[in-house]
């Protein structure tokens, strides 16, 4: 069973890249970024594989910068 806060992808007959996280569709990449992003994951692990479609989506704000912002300046 996957996580559902995982990151998944599918490629498209058409060569795209849709990415999903938690089974919600929030990325397609298409011609040379699609072949980059794919070369990039062959081979890695599962580790490495959700690093680099972190990456890829923009890793996500969590919404706690602010505070650690804050934080910083005290």
């Amino acid at each position: 069973m996957v996580n559902s806060t995982t990151f998944t992808y599918q490629v498209t007959k058409s060569g795209k890249v849709l990415l999903f996280w938690g089974g919600k569709h929030i990325k397609i990449l298409d011609g040379n970024a699609a072949q980059k992003f794919l070369t990039k994951i062959d081979g890695l692990d599962e580790e490495g594989f959700q690093m680099v479609m972190a990456k890829e989506t923009g890793n996500f704000k969590r919404g706690n910068e602010r505070q650690a912002k804050e934080n910083s300046t005290k």
